[in-house]
């Protein structure tokens, strides 16, 4: 499978937009290309059953599982909405991502 240049990178504001947690908003921490999955905050959550490992005891561990990249959107807190995503190029020749509706640069 090839690997894409995704339009949601590590560190971007998203809303889920299918599944159970459907309406959530959160980080992503991690983008995981070659399986098209991203791992959002609070999104997603599952339990992980750990073994007694040394000093540390067996416990029930809940984390972040991986989501489809297509089940979540960009997300603008200000206005409150989904951001569509177009690529340009800035004065300097750097490609940057803008948002299709106001033009606004999303990149830092």
């Amino acid at each position: 499978m090839a690997t894409t240049n995704f339009k949601i990178r590590r560190g971007d504001n998203v809303v889920v937009t299918a599944g159970k947690d459907k309406g959530k908003t959160g980080k992503v921490l991690k983008v995981l290309p070659a399986r098209e999955r991203i791992v959002v905050e609070g999104v997603g959550l599952v339990k992980k059953h750990q073994k007694p490992a040394g000093e540390q005891p067996g416990q029930i561990v809940t984390r972040e599982a991986a989501i489809h990249i297509s089940n979540v959107a960009l997300w603008n807190e200000a206005e409150g909405r989904r951001i569509k995503v177009a690529f340009s190029r800035d004065e300097d020749g750097k490609k940057i991502r803008v948002d299709r509706k106001s033009g606004a640069r999303i990149d830092g």
